[in-house]
């Protein structure tokens, strides 16, 4: 919105949109629904996150009532979003990622303890337990301990129908955007991130209240940053993305570049990353606002 009104007022009149946690829908602030709301305007640019925004929910609902939309399509959403099928993809397609295992959520619930001592006697800590679908790292946890499993699979199992557990590769995270037909290319590659959290890894807080250090562009060898770059560019094209995404990857010293997700819809806040690779290749985030109306429109 602040982009719009900034820039681009005289081309657009941009309307605030918020769905409530009732799932009432408001425009500018003044209850609607979604029906009279597809006959007031001609995009909706798509900045929700987590479960049902960035999972495939609401772009289905965009669908239905045929009103363009900004960002990846309803299917492509929810693969993204569920990071066992999107691992599965990154297999198919050659692209490193950790071994993981996946429970289900209500398996965990019941019977925490004997999946405890399982994974216990399976595989080697540390490990990283997550949900299989949330974002912004919410529900995640490192697991150095036994006495820790129960409760980090009880966390994730909160946030989702599915909890995975990943092996733990240390090393430097990095981070990569893509934009399509942007600058003359058909998707174009911001440079790579790479981040330093002040705490053990990037969580939630690390994300939203700058409690980590991103170095952009990232201070890695050009060949490091050329390989994130090709990887971040298969991500997008082999989940069916559209418009923008970023790919999260962790860097081993010795074992190379595994990738870890892929996020459908970036944040744009002033804390996250895109804006800052974009400011990195002298752009902003008022041209990006601008380059994925346009993008939205067309299809």
């Amino acid at each position: 919105m602040r982009a719009l009104n900034e820039r681009y007022c005289d081309k657009y009149h941009a309307h605030d949109l918020l769905i409530d946690r009732s799932g009432q829908w408001h425009i500018d602030g003044i209850q609607s629904s979604i029906h009279n709301i597809s006959h007031r305007v001609d995009l909706i640019f798509n900045a929700l996150h987590g479960t049902y925004g960035e999972d495939g929910k609401i772009q289905n609902i965009l669908e239905i009532y045929g009103i363009p939309y900004s960002g990846s399509d309803s299917f492509s959403s929810a693969i993204g979003m569920n990071k066992s099928l999107s691992k599965k993809v990154f297999k198919d397609h050659g692209i490193k990622t950790p071994y993981d295992r996946t429970f289900l959520s209500a398996d965990v619930i019941n019977n925490v303890d004997n999946i405890a001592r399982e994974l216990f006697t399976t595989l080697l800590l540390p490990v990283i337990i997550k949900p299989v679908s949330a974002g912004s790292s919410v529900g995640v946890s490192i697991v150095r301990a036994y006495k820790e499993l129960p409760n980090a699979l009880e966390s994730a199992a909160e946030h989702s129908h599915e909890v995975m557990i990943e092996e733990y590769i240390s090393g430097i995270e990095a981070t990569c955007g893509v934009i399509e037909n942007f600058r003359g290319e058909d998707l174009y590659a911001l440079p790579p991130v790479e981040i330093r959290p002040t705490s053990v890894f990037f969580d939630h807080a690390a994300k939203y209240e700058g409690r980590s250090r991103e170095i952009v562009p990232a201070d890695f060898a050009h060949s490091v940053k050329e390989k994130i770059m090709s990887l971040a560019k298969t991500i997008h094209r082999a989940l069916g993305l559209r418009h923008y995404s970023r790919s999260d990857f962790i860097i081993h010293p010795r074992r190379g570049i595994y990738a870890l997700e892929v996020n459908t819809l970036p944040g744009l806040t002033d804390e996250s990353l895109i804006p800052k690779a974009l400011r990195a290749v002298g752009s902003d985030i008022h041209e990006f606002v601008d380059h994925i109306i346009k993008l939205a429109m067309r299809c």
